[in-house]
């Protein structure tokens, strides 16, 4: 039986990016562009399949008020 919670593996997947993809210093903010964070977003919960398209949509909007408030940059701590 797999306790999988498939939401939490997919944010510790996409902390992983952050931290891979940014330009910010190690031990930084870890900062990524909102377009790249919602396209590996994205991509990753439709090979998942148990994350609706409902829910990325509403993941991802609330995600974009936070990195607009950052200049379109996107804070692992926004998620």
């Amino acid at each position: 039986i797999s306790c999988r919670n498939p939401l939490q593996s997919l944010l510790s997947s996409m902390k992983q990016a952050c931290e891979i993809l940014t330009r910010d210093t190690e031990g930084g903010a870890a900062r990524i562009p909102f377009e790249t964070f919602s396209f590996l977003y994205s991509y990753l919960a439709s090979i998942d399949g148990e994350i609706s398209q409902t829910e990325t949509k509403a993941f991802l909007h609330g995600i974009k008020e936070q990195a607009d408030k950052h200049s379109g940059m996107v804070l692992i701590r926004h998620f």
